[in-house]
């Protein structure tokens, strides 16, 4: 079980993923958004804002994209070992946004 330390860290790596892309990916990215990443197994809530594609400081508001997952698959999707696509479709990983957001997302799957 991925502890709290490597799940902040992951997310850390995310943000600097997603910072450092181009393309698609970085189109995707650079919403405006509060967001959330719940870990279902050490029960705690990240929060940030995701902002020209890195994820930074608290959000003003309610998260307008929530993930949900266990720590040990947050760690796997940022490594690379787990498909974002697959996880969702079978359930691994919950993602909660408004259709916008899910459209302009897609192509991070």
């Amino acid at each position: 079980m991925a502890t709290m330390e490597e799940c902040r860290s992951a997310l850390r790596r995310l943000s600097d993923n997603l910072a450092a892309a181009g393309g698609g990916v970085r189109d995707a990215a650079a919403l405006d958004r509060s967001l959330s990443c719940h870990i279902t197994d050490l029960d705690i809530t990240f929060t940030g804002r995701l902002t020209d594609g890195r994820i930074e400081g608290p959000p003003r508001e309610k998260a307008g994209i929530r993930l949900t997952m266990t720590g040990d698959d947050l760690v796997a999707l940022v490594d690379g070992d787990l498909n974002f696509a697959k996880a969702w479709a079978s359930g691994r990983v919950r993602l909660e946004a408004g259709f916008r957001d899910l459209l302009k997302l897609r192509s991070l799957l």
